[in-house]
């Protein structure tokens, strides 16, 4: 161990005269141990938000979809398209889909859904809902089914849709396209009836409320599409979807066009992104105030040390020393500081990642416990801003140090 830090440490232990310095130094540790907890914490929870959100997204939407280009609503050759992806090393399947605004009646209620045409044995198109399944099975969806003397296909519903319509699984549900076809009493809706198979539960209420599968075949024959609306992939990983819809466009060309769930969900990433930089620059004011704790905690060590600093300048200490005898100090209060709350913040994120402490309100928020993703980027991020805010404060008492005149203070000595 240096001499310096030896000396800036036993700094620490001041005489009983000198008690209100140690208060302040506590205080000091404290604040910096406060800030460095509750911005982990923070963090840590921003970002489990931020996983979760994103992997509910991903079990709703495709990596990776094709579409028509120039507002095209029909890809004939969908098959053709998916087949040509589907030699892309990194995507793992690709399918048609047909996806369009229908109207669902059932109980004498009407309401607008999005439904999604979808070929059940695909993983592109079924396998990301699959762990939301309450009821049912997505399996069913390539089956007819008998009701009355009729076989119908079948569907999949959000479960709130299900509830605000009171239906179950087995009831009878009828899907209209917005579209017209002739009749010999006129133009009339397209419409057919389908078997409820099955209900799903992701905890977003825009999607459990709106939107519903159904096999490709009648959904394209119900919205007058020819082989598909588009053209949607799953890939190996999941954060490079981007650069794998940059190589597709340019393989693929015109008419077509490939976008990654990145772009169609950028706005909700973007903001959170930020939400999560606003919160750590806030809180890193936690962390400033004690910083200028550090400073007046060593200006005030400074005051009443000049008798050391000045038999140590008269023994031949350099400026450099004397001055980072002060750095060390207020250094020793910084890593005791930082390692204490990120310990503590470490050990919170474990219990709220472990029990239920704190119950979010059903209907609010898509979870109802806080979910907690523990980051060593983040934890790291933190140590590290709060280090340097306390090397920045230990700089000022250290240089009021080095102006310290030995002539000045021994004289009267």
């Amino acid at each position: 161990m240096r001499w310096e830090a030896f000396v800036g440490l036993r700094y620490l232990r001041t005489r009983r005269s000198e008690a209100f310095v140690s208060v302040i130094t506590l205080i000091s540790t404290l604040g910096v141990m406060t800030g460095v907890m509750v911005m982990v914490i923070t963090l840590s929870v921003m970002t489990g938000f931020e996983e979760d959100l994103r992997d509910r997204i991903l079990g709703l939407h495709p990596h990776l979809r094709v579409d028509g280009s120039f507002g095209a609503d029909n890809i004939s050759d969908a098959e053709g398209v998916a087949a040509l992806l589907r030699e892309d090393p990194r995507v793992t399947d690709a399918a048609p889909v047909a996806n369009g605004q229908l109207v669902l009646s059932a109980s004498g209620s009407l309401s607008g859904v999005y439904a999604r045409g979808v070929d059940p044995a695909s993983a592109s198109s079924v396998e990301g809902i699959r762990p939301y399944m309450v009821s049912g099975s997505l399996e069913a969806l390539a089956e007819r089914h008998e009701h009355g003397r009729s076989r119908l296909g079948g569907v999949v519903v959000g479960a709130a849709l299900l509830d605000r319509l009171l239906l179950q699984t087995g009831d009878l549900v009828t899907l209209m396209a917005p579209s017209f076809m002739a009749s010999p009493v006129g133009a009339l809706p397209r419409s057919r009836r389908f078997v409820v198979v099955g209900s799903f539960d992701s905890g977003m209420a825009e999607y459990d409320s709106g939107l519903l599968y159904m096999p490709i075949e009648d959904a394209a024959l119900l919205m007058g599409l020819e082989g598909g609306s588009g053209v949607e992939a799953r890939v190996v990983d999941p954060y490079k979807a981007g650069e794998v819809a940059s190589d597709l466009n340019l393989k693929l060309g015109l008419p077509y066009w490939v976008t990654s769930w990145t772009e169609s969900h950028r706005n909700v990433f973007e903001a959170l992104a930020l939400e999560k930089t606003v919160y750590f620059l806030v809180l890193m004011l936690i962390i400033l105030v004690a910083a200028f704790n550090i400073v007046a905690t060593l200006y005030m060590v400074v005051m009443e040390k000049r008798r050391d600093i000045a038999v140590l300048r008269t023994l031949g200490a350099r400026s450099g020393s004397v001055a980072l005898i002060f750095v060390c100090k207020g250094m020793i209060i910084a890593t005791v500081g930082t390692g204490l709350g990120a310990l503590f913040g470490w050990l919170i994120c474990l219990g709220l990642g472990q029990y239920e402490w704190i119950k979010l309100p059903e209907g609010v928020f898509y979870v109802s416990r806080l979910p907690v993703r523990i980051v060593l980027a983040n934890f790291l991020a933190v140590m590290g801003a709060a280090m340097t805010l306390c090397l920045a404060a230990a700089i000022f008492p250290a240089r009021k140090a080095v102006g310290v005149v030995p002539v000045d203070v021994l004289r009267y000595e």
